[in-house]
């Protein structure tokens, strides 16, 4: 039986604005738990609540109702007892002293979690080493590169060997190269160590690649919460490229993005090409009722492998999660 190593009870959030007594419900009754050993994607697109709900599982603030227990420590009633369970790497590389050396970092905040030099000497060496830092270890954090400081923060955040750890954007404003390297040391700690990791993105490779379930914030609330392997293979058995003869008219083109918003459609001077997403088996013979209209021949259909970007999209954008919850469980 799966051990549940944090459990967030119907939190909500509210905030009011300055300038009128409105309330903003930022957070709307929000449940869910991390099992120990998870890496679970907590995502959500801009203004959704997703950064509220991290603040408020860091401690950084309190929810108007609701609660949170991390290793059976309700935050509200034992706060510092309940965040020795948890480090984090929030808003990237701001968890560090840009005073202080690499290795002075490493050491500085290991003895604020009450850990000697002597104590964590081994495993200091270790990140130093797996995070490609150690031929920096003497230089000044703010001379390295925003890539060196964000794989510096995660490395602090592991230092301190919390049963958690939370990554809020680790790859964001890293270039290509960093993020695939970023993405293979954390992968490696997932795999070799079993953590209990919380992953906050918009980098959906970051997700797909690392993640076994996903939980999805819009509008307050959570949207969906299942493992990201499902997702994906619901998704795909939806998925559909539709090659066509001829090209649209304008007519049918604009009844497609009526009825299929999220759809694609593509033309050359001689052919068209449609990228849709079928919620219902039945939607096929509303597409084909389209084309038929007008005596466009369909050339060929294939399945598209779709990844996990386009899965969010799809739920934050027109997904339906009871549907989608159905689906997954069929």
């Amino acid at each position: 039986m799966l051990e549940k190593l944090i459990e967030v009870r119907g939190i909500s959030k509210m905030y009011g604005k300055r300038k009128t007594k409105e309330k903003i419900h930022a957070v709307r009754d929000i449940s869910f738990h991390v099992n120990r050993g998870e890496v679970l994607g907590l995502l959500g697109p801009n203004g959704a609540g997703k950064t509220s709900t991290i603040k408020m599982l860091c401690g950084l603030l309190e929810p108007d109702a609701g609660s949170i227990h991390i290793n059976g420590l309700d935050i509200g009633r034992k706060r510092l007892k309940a965040l020795e369970h948890i480090s984090a790497v929030l808003e990237g590389n701001r968890n560090l002293y840009w005073r202080l050396t690499v290795r002075e970092n490493l050491e500085y905040f290991a003895g604020n979690r009450g850990y000697s030099r002597q104590q964590v000497a081994a495993q200091t060496e270790k990140l130093l080493n797996q995070f490609h830092l150690k031929e920096k270890e003497h230089q000044l954090v703010n001379e390295l590169s925003r890539g060196m400081q964000q794989k510096l923060a995660i490395a602090v955040a592991l230092l301190a060997n919390t049963d958690v750890i939370l990554l809020d954007e680790p790859t964001l404003g890293l270039d290509v190269e960093v993020s695939y390297e970023l993405r293979k040391i954390l992968k490696s700690i997932v795999t070799e160590e079993q953590r209990t990791i919380i992953i906050s993105s918009h980098d959906m490779p970051v997700v797909q690649e690392l993640c076994d379930r996903a939980i999805i914030i819009n509008k307050g609330e959570v949207v969906i919460d299942e493992k990201v392997e499902n997702l994906l293979r619901l998704f795909e058995t939806r998925a559909y490229s539709i090659k066509l003869s001829e090209k649209l008219s304008a007519e049918q083109e604009m009844k497609l993005y009526s009825r299929f918003p999220l759809s694609t459609y593509k033309a050359s001077s001689h052919e068209g090409i449609i990228e849709v997403n079928l919620e219902h088996s039945q939607d096929i013979y509303e597409l084909f009722d389209l084309l038929k209209e007008e005596g466009t021949v369909v050339e060929s259909i294939d399945r598209i492998t779709i990844d996990f970007e386009q899965v969010f999209i799809q739920i934050v954008k027109g997904g339906k999660p009871r549907e989608v919850a159905a689906f997954v469980e069929c």
